[in-house]
């Protein structure tokens, strides 16, 4: 019995073997079901074992799922030539060269494994035809628990204590925190993951500052108090980024915005990399302004997170500058990484398929899955 999914490994660097680059995307092609109407065929990019693991579990061998390692960009876009869906992840180009290459090799759904979508050219998808869903919201408790556990991390320096231990070094000097108790932390974006982490720290007994262009009831029902950005920046000891990367807030953290916060201010960033300006912030851990740093996610992550680069020389200066810094805490973009959010997030991705496949009508889409221009 033929299996219900392909799992085609590709090296992730640029594809040169052309013979092996059109056998790739014969297999891929060559392996549909047919008499199914709501049969789909999808090439998922991006995966890892586990992201197979969960999102077979929700298919049940209902399509065809076609996957492959690689990222999707201009030269790996024919791969998914003969799939009417394309399944991406966060570090996945979806510009107009790839939506057309897309386009004209059948596909006519980019179903998203994640809630942002800054990386799809959402005009041009609109434009050739492409309905773009996406995963709003999977377990903001994953987010805003590891969000938590940064700031715990960098107070109380909890990797240099680790190692020092292990090394049989258990003196104290230089790991000296301070009490959450009585601090001011300042949540820019209030959606579910801002939430949870005013919800989290409230229990701690901080005081909640929040800036969001939309006011949270709920936010304001625990206590949370609505400034505006500079007052925010004033006043906070602890400043964390929970809001999607737009146009418009595109470097939010620049030296200009860094300049206006606390001296030895803590920063966290569980959100989009792009949102800080990672030199203005080596900047401001060089002078003393930014006191602790906590990224999840860096503005040049594509090249970097979710893989094994151990054996390999790291070539972007500037985050190799940050690896520098003893108050730095960086993570590759595991801030998701929990199996609650996992299965919620193969459970939507595969609902969003079946969605599609069964009458291809965007209004039978819960609200906030389909994502317009």
């Amino acid at each position: 019995m033929m299996s219900d999914c392909l799992a085609v490994n590709l090296p992730s660097g640029p594809i040169r073997d052309l013979d092996r680059f059109q056998v790739a995307r014969m297999v891929i092609v060559g392996h549909g079901r047919n008499g199914q109407n709501d049969f789909m065929n999808i090439t998922v990019f991006s995966t890892k074992s586990y992201d197979r693991k969960f999102l077979d579990a929700q298919n049940h061998g209902k399509h065809r799922l076609n996957y492959l390692e690689v990222h999707l960009d201009e030269k790996t876009a024919q791969l998914a030539n003969g799939s009417e869906g394309v399944c991406a992840f966060v570090n996945d180009r979806l510009n107009e060269p790839v939506l057309e290459i897309l386009a004209k090799g059948g596909t006519r759904l980019i179903a998203m494994r994640c809630a942002g979508f800054n990386n799809v050219d959402l005009a041009a998808a609109r434009r050739l035809g492409i309905l773009v869903a996406r995963v709003p919201a999977y377990s903001p408790y994953a987010v805003g628990e590891h969000t938590v556990g940064l700031m715990l991390a960098l107070n109380r320096q909890l990797h240099r204590a680790y190692n020092r231990v292990r090394e049989g070094n258990f003196a104290l000097d230089g790991l000296l925190g301070f009490d959450f108790h009585g601090q001011t932390v300042g949540l820019i974006g209030t959606g579910k993951i801002g939430q949870v982490v005013a919800k989290i720290l409230r229990g701690f007994g901080c005081r909640i500052l929040a800036f969001d262009p939309v006011i949270n009831p709920e936010m304001e029902e625990l206590g949370a108090s609505y400034v505006s950005l500079d007052q925010l920046y004033h006043e906070s000891d602890i400043i964390s980024l929970h809001c999607p990367l737009t146009p418009e807030n595109h470097h939010l953290i620049d030296a200009s915005s860094i300049s206006k916060m606390r001296d030895q201010v803590m920063l966290i960033n569980t959100s989009r990399g792009a949102l800080i300006d990672t030199k203005a912030a080596v900047d401001g851990l060089k002078s003393g302004k930014l006191g602790y740093l906590g990224l999840d996610v860096y503005e040049e992550e594509a090249d970097l997170f979710f893989e094994d680069l151990s054996g390999s020389i790291i070539r972007d200066d500037l985050f190799s500058r940050l690896l520098t810094f003893p108050n730095v805490i960086i993570t590759g973009h595991q801030a998701f990484f929990t199996r609650d959010a996992l299965a919620k997030i193969a459970e939507t991705t595969l609902d969003n398929i079946d969605l599609f496949s069964q009458d291809r009508d965007p209004s039978k889409f819960p609200p906030g899955r389909i994502v317009d221009p």
